[in-house]
């Protein structure tokens, strides 16, 4: 019984989960890319800045 009750808790926060969702507008959508867009940028610098010190150190 465990079991059932843990499966059925699962779908009914699923469900719940479901209901609150909504899709983003195009406004949320441009700044979840502009954010995620600087993220990926600044790893990669930082990368970069990495491997420019590995090579003036001599690695």
């Amino acid at each position: 019984m465990a079991v059932q009750e843990s499966l059925q808790n699962l779908m009914k926060d699923a469900k719940r989960v479901i209901k609150v969702s909504k899709k983003p507008d195009r406004e949320e959508y441009f700044n979840f890319s502009k954010v995620t867009a600087i993220g990926i940028l600044l790893i990669g610098l930082i990368g970069f800045i990495i491997v420019i010190i590995g090579m003036l150190i001599g690695l």
